[in-house]
């Protein structure tokens, strides 16, 4: 919940549903370079995710194939579709972690989020005392520094799925990417538009129909 109790004194006030911890890393997988996140590197699917999940179409991606933090060595890894799950109209909070020696830029497609801190070494719980609720300034890319972390406060107003990527292509090629699955059990077109009725379908979803709009 955002609000704004005096003229001169705005205050973001913040309820939030969970905490993502996400840290990028560079490890070999089979042999080869890839890039990770939380040690899962992103392999692209055959069918286009949103189509698959509004068709309701198994085995092209599972909820949880991505841990929601950082689990293993840096050095560890695996391939899948990665996807994290969200629920509509939460308030979440996304932690930035990097480890590595070189500058990270996240962008995160379909939203904008405030940042509110920002530190090197470990992000912990305790780290939220030095967030700026103040004056937090609106993004849709963010840095995150050499052993160090950034954090972002986000609403997920937007139903959808939506790409979180490195804004470094090489790394956003091998690997360095993931989906995050805002989800509602609504269908009104309130909360959003059905796909339109001559969008191309392809791969598993060919053939299949969309609602009329």
């Amino acid at each position: 919940m955002l609000e704004a109790p005096g003229l001169h004194s705005p205050v973001i006030y913040v309820t939030f549903v969970q905490t993502l911890l996400i840290s990028n890393s560079a490890p070999y997988i089979n042999g080869k370079q890839k890039y990770a996140v939380n040690g899962v590197s992103f392999v692209a699917p055959d069918t286009p995710l949103k189509l698959a999940d509004y068709f309701k179409i198994s085995g092209v991606f599972n909820l949880g194939s991505i841990p929601t933090s950082p689990s293993g060595g840096n050095n560890a890894g695996s391939l899948q579709t990665s996807v994290m799950a969200a629920n509509f109209r939460e308030f979440i909070e996304i932690v930035f972690q990097n480890w590595e020696n070189t500058v990270q830029s996240w962008h995160i497609d379909g939203y904008s989020f405030f940042v509110v801190g920002m530190d090197g070494g470990q992000w912990t719980t305790g780290s939220r005392a030095k967030y700026n609720l103040h004056d937090a300034v609106a993004r849709s890319t963010v840095q995150v520094y050499p052993r160090a972390w950034t954090a972002i406060y986000m609403a997920l107003d937007n139903v959808g799925m939506w790409n979180i990527r490195s804004e470094n292509w090489g790394r956003q090629y091998l690997g360095q990417q993931f989906y995050l699955r805002v989800w509602t059990s609504s269908t009104s077109y309130r909360d959003e538009y059905p796909i339109p009725k001559n969008a191309l379908l392809c791969g598993r979803a060919s053939g299949r129909h969309t609602r009329p709009f």
